[in-house]
């Protein structure tokens, strides 16, 4: 819980305000999970701090909230383009994602429990990033990365605008995301490597390495090229 509200102030997710009695102050809750890895083991134990996104008020405190995720179809076809030209496929995730979406709407949210402002302990959190929770949270974030990546070169596909190309110079890169996950592929794993680079100086993110467990599917290296498996599904 600490760490996880550490985050939130060093992010500037939101500045303490006095209440106004005109405005509708969402309230939040800590979730507590468990993180699990590919084989169902532990992986660690999660304290996250959550907006109560159902006291929103449609058309006041959010307008759009449709955010795009990678289609099951696209994934297995990059994977088929990356495995049988036998390119790098990475993996990355970006740490606090919903953090980074930056809001055009005023929102309201109570302090947290538990880490209430001794100084302003009537103050409200006037959000100036998004949290989780929020309706239009996911949308924020899917905004704020794409802006990045068009800035950096790439497209978007028209066919699933979770799927980003660079083609330049010879070099071709795939980019997909689901929400804080990604998969990033190309024919140059020299290029990828320095866009990895290039995406952790502006984004947090955790570089997992070679694929190996995505959306609930391993990704196992076989010989002839490479196994789809929900073991721990059976």
């Amino acid at each position: 819980m600490f760490e996880e509200c550490d985050t939130l102030v060093r992010n500037g997710t939101w500045e303490l305000v006095p209440p106004d009695s005109s405005s509708n102050v969402v309230d939040c809750k800590w979730i507590f999970q468990i993180k699990r890895k590919s084989d169902g083991s532990i992986d660690k134990f999660k304290a996250r701090l959550v907006a109560k996104g159902f006291n929103q008020r449609p058309g006041v405190d959010y307008f759009e909230m449709f955010s795009q995720v990678i289609k099951p179809t696209t994934v297995r076809l990059v994977l088929s383009i990356a495995i049988s030209h036998n390119w790098c496929l990475r993996q990355l995730d970006i740490n606090n994602a919903f953090l980074q979406g930056r809001l055009t709407e005023t929102v309201f949210m109570a302090q947290p429990l538990g880490f209430i402002d001794s100084d302003h302990p009537t103050h409200v959190c006037k959000l100036k990033k998004a949290i989780y929770g929020l309706k239009h949270a996911p949308r924020a974030w899917y905004h704020e990365l794409r802006q990045f990546l068009l800035a950096a070169g790439f497209k978007n596909s028209y066919a699933d605008t979770s799927l980003f190309v660079l083609n330049t110079g010879g070099t071709i890169l795939y980019l997909l995301i689901y929400v804080d996950d990604i998969i990033l592929t190309g024919n140059n794993s020299a290029h990828v490597d320095r866009f990895v680079d290039t995406l952790a100086q502006r984004f947090s993110l955790k570089d997992i390495g070679p694929l190996s467990y995505f959306l609930g599917v391993e990704v196992l290296p076989h010989k002839h090229g490479a196994l789809l498996s929900q073991r721990r599904y059976i």
